[in-house]
């Protein structure tokens, strides 16, 4: 069986192992897939990267918010009503 490895650079679970600093600098800040018996185990990101993808995930999350209320009929208030 094939499997598709989204990266350019990959290493095995006993790379890792033996030096994970090593496995994570070789890549130069790009992802690496850690491949088990030649399949990806996972995949390692450095922090950064990490980071961005968590902060545009919560993005789309707010937008399919903003998308649903788009429509909703709005109230308008004056501050001297609060």
């Amino acid at each position: 069986m094939t499997t598709r490895i989204l990266t350019e650079a990959a290493a095995s679970i006993s790379e890792l192992k033996a030096n994970p600093m090593k496995v994570a600098l070789s890549a130069h800040g790009e992802p690496i897939a850690v491949l088990n018996r030649n399949e990806p185990a996972f995949y390692c990101i450095p922090a950064e990267t990490y980071e961005f993808m968590m902060d545009y995930m919560e993005d789309l999350e707010l937008l399919a918010i903003v998308e649903q209320r788009k429509s909703e009929p709005s109230i308008k208030v004056s501050l001297n009503d609060l």
